[in-house]
């Protein structure tokens, strides 16, 4: 086939500045992609990709009520987007401003740094447990923490059994705050969790294994609760609790859950309380 001709009345200037202007779009997405990756905008996106495949679809098949409703329904996207997104566009104008747009972007940790943070925080939870020490633990996976995080006192140090335990001390201003990790650093303490809708007034759920269910149901996120009245220790994970882990259990659900990016855990979480 032969090429158009405007491509033979190109000059090479020209096409310099085309492969320029390609590579700096490529950019832009490449840096947009990183910005939202392991946040809340990758399913929200997944979702709209998944109603505009429908849509051409449904248009190729002349199935012409559907595709009517899902036109309209990408209608209402279009007004609804720049509220959902809201958190995700404060933060690249602010990352902007900041310089920070450009930083090198975070990469995942061997499998022997993933094992060894795990084990940290088994040794934390298992001490707090001993010492009916109340705290919950945040482990980030896919589905970014950047708004939970923004909430608390921004620390990034490296994960260590005592660190954490001193971060949950009684009477200290982190105490009763959530602490998020990611990868082998925590990242903040004394965070803010949004609270499951699933237990009504006069559940026996405490408040901490609220906030743990809550923000596993926004996101992917591993949360362990340690009980300060009790001393048990629980696990939440996809809107799921499992009580009354010993310190054995809760090493291999960790290492389900976190080991790998492919294994998505267990699939058996039995509904319960704290």
């Amino acid at each position: 086939m032969p090429l158009p001709a405007f491509l033979f009345s190109m000059t090479w200037v020209d096409w310099l500045l085309s492969l320029i202007d390609i590579a700096l779009v490529a950019y832009l997405f490449y840096r947009f992609f990183l910005l939202i990756r392991g946040t809340r905008a990758v399913p929200i996106l997944s979702g709209i990709l998944v109603l505009v495949v429908f849509t051409t679809i449904s248009g190729w098949l002349r199935l012409d009520t559907i595709h009517w409703l899902l036109r309209q329904a990408q209608l209402a996207l279009i007004v609804a987007l720049p509220i959902v997104f809201q958190p995700e566009l404060r933060r690249a104008l602010e990352q902007l401003g900041r310089g920070r747009f450009f930083a090198r972007p975070l990469f995942a940790l061997p499998e022997q740094d993933v094992e060894r943070m795990i084990d940290e925080v088994v040794k934390a939870v298992e001490q707090l447990s001993r010492n009916n020490v109340g705290a919950i633990i945040v482990i980030e996976r896919e589905t970014g923490l950047n708004e939970i995080i923004e909430t608390g006192i921004v620390i990034d140090g490296i994960v260590s059994a005592p660190f954490l335990v001193n971060l949950f001390i009684p009477n200290t201003p982190l105490h009763d705050g959530a602490v998020i990790i990611r990868g082998n650093r925590v990242m903040a303490a004394g965070t803010f969790l949004p609270l499951t809708e699933e237990a009504g007034p006069g559940s026996e759920l405490g408040s901490r294994h609220r906030a743990a269910l809550g923000i596993s149901e926004h996101s992917d996120a591993v949360a362990v609760v340690v009980s300060e009245e009790t001393g048990r220790v629980s696990l939440a994970h996809s809107g799921k609790l499992i009580r009354n882990l010993d310190e054995t259990t809760l090493k291999e659900l960790l290492q389900s859950l976190l080991a790998t990016e492919e294994n998505q855990g267990p699939s058996w979480w039995p509904r319960g309380s704290a």
